[in-house]
C-alpha cells in the first residue's frame, strides 16, 4: 500500500561517526545558509555562501536572452523583487557537504563544508529549481524543476541523475514514504499571476499529487484533490496542495492549499478527505488575494514525533500555532513575521519556524504552544532542515 512506514529520513545519533546534528536555514535573498544548533538555544554555529559562483552564473544568464527572461521573471514574481538563491538544502550522509537548490540559477549544487567550494552542479530542466527531499538512507535527493513539470532524482554524493518523472504543473513539495519505497510530488499550478479570483481558478493549471516507485520512477498513483474536496463539500477550496506533513505511521496526510487559512486532513487508506480545519484570520491581513505571496495564505507545517500535534505557519496572517491533532483545536497564536516554513527540532520538543519577514528562526514548544527561543539569521529565511556536520565544524575555512 502506498503511504506506510516512516517518512522521516534516518539520521545518525548525535556524535556518531564524528558528526553533530544541526539545522540548515536557507536565506533565500542573500544566498547564504546559516547553520544553527538543532535544539536548546538554537544558537548560530556558522554561515555558508551557497553562491560562490555567482559571477559565472550571472554572466551565463545575461548572455542568454531566454534565461534572462526567466531570471527576471523569478525576481519580479516569486522573488518579490529579489533573486532566489537558496530554496532547499540537505547534508550528505557523511556531513561533508550541503546540497542546495538555487531557483534563480535553475540548478542544484553540492557545497564542500570545509572549503566552501562547489563539488558538483546539476542544471535542472527548464528555468527554475524548487523544493527537494532526501531519501531515508540519505543517498538520493529529489528536486522539483518547476517550469518543466519534472522531478529529478540525483545521487547526493556525485550529482548524477539516477531517474526522473513528470508531474502536474509547477511541481513543488516532495516527500519520500514507506522507508523510501515511494516518492510523492505535489504540483501547485500557476501561482504567479494576478488571476486569483475563484472564477479564474481554471487558469491555474493541472494540480495533482503524483506518486511514483522510487526505484523505477514509474507512476503508482495520481491523486487529484479536486474530486476529494468536492466530495467533502468544500468546492470553495483550491486543490493546489502546498506544504504537507504525514503522521509518523503515514496513515494521515495533512496539507495546506492556496488561499486558505487552515489545514486539510486526508486519510491515505480510504483515499478521502477526513477533516478540514479553518484557523483564525489576522484582521490586519488584506482580503485581496493578489497581495498574498505566491497564492499562499498559510505555508509551512510539521507533525511532532509523537504524532499528536501539528505546527502551522500562518504566513500571511503573521502567526504560528500548535494544533491538537485529535481535536484540531489550535493553541496560542504566536506572533511571527511572515512565517514561511515549519519543521521539528532535533529533540522533537519544538516546532521551528522561519520568520521570513524578520530574518529570524523561532522555536515554539509543542507541549505549551509558547515561544521558547528565537535567533537572528540572514535575509528572508525560508526552508529549515535537520542536517549533520563534522563535530568540530564552525564554518568553511575556519578552524
Amino acid at each position: 500500500m502506498v503511504g506506510t512506514g516512516s517518512a522521516t529520513a534516518a539520521a545518525p545519533p548525535d556524535g556518531a561517526s564524528g558528526l553533530k546534528e544541526v539545522m540548515f536555514v536557507g536565506n533565500n535573498w542573500d544566498g547564504t545558509a546559516d547553520v544553527i544548533a538543532s535544539k536548546g538555544d538554537f544558537s548560530r554555529i556558522g554561515r555558508i555562501n551557497v553562491i560562490p559562483d555567482k559571477d559565472q552564473r550571472l554572466t551565463e544568464i545575461y548572455l542568454n536572452p531566454v534565461k534572462l527572461i526567466y531570471f527576471l521573471g523569478i525576481r519580479n514574481g516569486p522573488g518579490e523583487g529579489h533573486d532566489q538563491f537558496v530554496d532547499d538544502m540537505y547534508s550528505t550522509p557523511d556531513g561533508s557537504a550541503m546540497v542546495v537548490s538555487r531557483p534563480s540559477f535553475a540548478d542544484v549544487v553540492s557545497i564542500d563544508l570545509t572549503t566552501g567550494r562547489i563539488n558538483w552542479r546539476f542544471p535542472v530542466s527548464g528555468y527554475r529549481s524548487d523544493h527537494m527531499a532526501v531519501s531515508p538512507d540519505g543517498t538520493r535527493v529529489a528536486v522539483s524543476a518547476s517550469t518543466s513539470n519534472t522531478v529529478h532524482v540525483l545521487d547526493i554524493r556525485t550529482g548524477k541523475q539516477v531517474g526522473s518523472f513528470k508531474t502536474g504543473d509547477k511541481p513543488h513539495e516532495n516527500v519520500f514514504t514507506n522507508g523510501g519505497k515511494y516518492l510523492w510530488n505535489m504540483s501547485i499550478g500557476e501561482v504567479n499571476t494576478a488571476l486569483d479570483d475563484p472564477a479564474w481558478d481554471w487558469t491555474k493549471g493541472d494540480r495533482r499529487i503524483t506518486v511514483v516507485d522510487a526505484a523505477t520512477f514509474k507512476e503508482v498513483k495520481v491523486i487529484d484533490m479536486r474530486g476529494r474536496l468536492d466530495a467533502f463539500g468544500r468546492k470553495d477550496l483550491s486543490d493546489a496542495v502546498r506544504p504537507v506533513a504525514f503522521t509518523p505511521d503515514e496513515s494521515k496526510l495533512y496539507f495546506q492549499v492556496s488561499f486558505f487559512n487552515g489545514v486539510v486532513e486526508y486519510d491515505v487508506t480510504s483515499d478521502r478527505i477526513a477533516r478540514v480545519k479553518t484557523l483564525p484570520k489576522n484582521p490586519a491581513t488584506s482580503e485581496d488575494r493578489t497581495t498574498w505571496v505566491n497564492d499562499s495564505r498559510h505555508h509551512g507545517m510539521s507533525v511532532n514525533p509523537a504524532g499528536d500535534k501539528l505546527c502551522i505557519a500562518g504566513t500571511m496572517d503573521d502567526y504560528a500555532t500548535i494544533v491538537d491533532r485529535a481535536t484540531l483545536q489550535e493553541g496560542p497564536l504566536v506572533t511571527a513575521s511572515k512565517p514561511y516554513w515549519a519543521t521539528v527540532s532535533g529533540d522533537g520538543r519544538s516546532c521551528v519556524i522561519s520568520e521570513s519577514g524578520a530574518d529570524r528562526v523561532t522555536a515554539i514548544d509543542f507541549a505549551t504552544g509558547k515561544k521558547v527561543a528565537s535567533v537572528a539569521v540572514g535575509d528572508h529565511p525560508q526552508r529549515v532542515r535537520i542536517a549533520h556536520v563534522a563535530a568540530d565544524w564552525t564554518g568553511p575555512g575556519a578552524g
